[in-house]
Parts: C-alpha cells; sequence; structure tokens
C-alpha cells in the first residue's frame, strides 16, 4: 500500500540504532499493528481512506491488519528489537499471478464493509504492480513517530537492499508522499513514471530498484 516518511537519510543513518533487526512471529502481531497505526495516522494515504479521525482510531488497526497478516504468512516482517520500527516484505514471483488478490476485497471486509476506499486503494496498487520479473516488495514500513528522523528506516531496509544487491533482485515499493519518494530515492529506487491517483486524493509514487553491483 505505502510506506510511512521515515525511510531514513544519509544524515541520519545509524544514528538512531535500536539493538539490531530480528525476524518477527504470529507473537509480534499486537506490536506490528500498533506500529503501522501509530506510524500511519498522519499518512496522506490513511487519511484519505479513513477522512473520519474516529474512524481513523477505531478501523485503521483492523485494516493494517491484514497486511502484517499476508507478510507473516507469505513474506516476512524485520522487526528492530526495540519495537520501535518494522517492514513488511514480500518476495514477487515473475510472471503475471495465477489468481486473483483477494487482500484488496479482504481489507474492506474485516475494516470497513460500507467503505470502499479500504478496498481500492489495494486495487489501484495492484494494477500497476510489475510481474515482469521476481523482485523484494517493500508492502509498508513503519517507524514510531517519536524515533523518525533518525536512520531507522534506513536500517531496516538496508540489509534487505544489500541481499538484493548480492543476489542481483530488484525490490519495488509505492511512495505514498512526495517527501518519502525523496527519501527513497537516495536509497537507489526510480520513479516507474506513473502515479497511482487515488479519487479526489493524493498520489502515489511506484518506485523499482535495480540492484546494484560492485
Amino acid at each position: 500500500m505505502g510506506t510511512t516518511e521515515d525511510a531514513g537519510s544519509a544524515e541520519g543513518a545509524g544514528s538512531g540504532r535500536a539493538g539490531g533487526i530480528r525476524r518477527a512471529t504470529e507473537a509480534d502481531r499486537p506490536t506490528l499493528i500498533r506500529l503501522l497505526e501509530d506510524a500511519f495516522e498522519a499518512d496522506p494515504v490513511t487519511r484519505w481512506v479513513f477522512p473520519e479521525a474516529d474512524d481513523r482510531g477505531k478501523l485503521s488497526g483492523l485494516f493494517f491488519g491484514v497486511f502484517a497478516d499476508v507478510a507473516l504468512a507469505e513474506g516476512w516482517v524485520d522487526l528492530l528489537e526495540d519495537g520501535s520500527g518494522m517492514a513488511l516484505w514480500l518476495h514477487v514471483e515473475a510472471g503475471p499471478p495465477e489468481e486473483e488478490d483477494e487482500t484488496p476485497a479482504l481489507m474492506r471486509e474485516v475494516s470497513d464493509p460500507d467503505n470502499e476506499r479500504t478496498e481500492l486503494v489495494g486495487r489501484l496498487t495492484g494494477a500497476v504492480h510489475p510481474h515482469d520479473r521476481a523482485h523484494a516488495y517493500l508492502l509498508m514500513i513503519a517507524v514510531s513517530p517519536d524515533r523518525q528522523g533518525r536512520g531507522l528506516g534506513r536500517e531496516l531496509i538496508g540489509s534487505v537492499l544489500e541481499r538484493c544487491d548480492r543476489d542481483g533482485v530488484p525490490a519495488y515499493l509505492e511512495a505514498s508522499s512526495a517527501r518519502s519518494k525523496r527519501l527513497y530515492e537516495r536509497l537507489g529506487f526510480d520513479f516507474t513514471g506513473t502515479t497511482v491517483d487515488l479519487p479526489d486524493g493524493p498520489h502515489m509514487w511506484p518506485m523499482w530498484r535495480e540492484p546494484r553491483t560492485r
């Protein structure tokens, strides 16, 4: 769906280390959802999906829980040891999906069946997702608001990008703001050229990163 504002910066990298990164398990699900709720509360896409503050407070945890469950079941979640940040990753194989992605419909069913935006955001991002090459997909990244700007997001992403470079694997994400787009550009991601335009709402920027060779 998108990413928070804190991918980290060259200036902040390493300045707020959180004691290492570990692979999250199902037992960490409450921590993951709390992080997503806190980090995305002010995100433009979240505020478009849930324009009313009361709804956002009550329903966003259910909405984000779907993303956490998908990553825990089908990909992996990197979690900072102190619980201040996490990244949800999926490995996407090359070629068109064999069946329709049920995640957007589940997002709506679980969180707010009367709100079509809960499903539409997933449909629109899915429609532009590239499938011509296998790649690592940064589904979401979240850093606690009080820890943002310290390079923790860069710390989380960096280990996976290093592995991508080593294995010759591209990476992909959708930036949910112009600011986060600039941060990802510093990490080697390039805008694909076509925004995801949410109706009467913000833009999202699909971004692709070719593996770097030494």
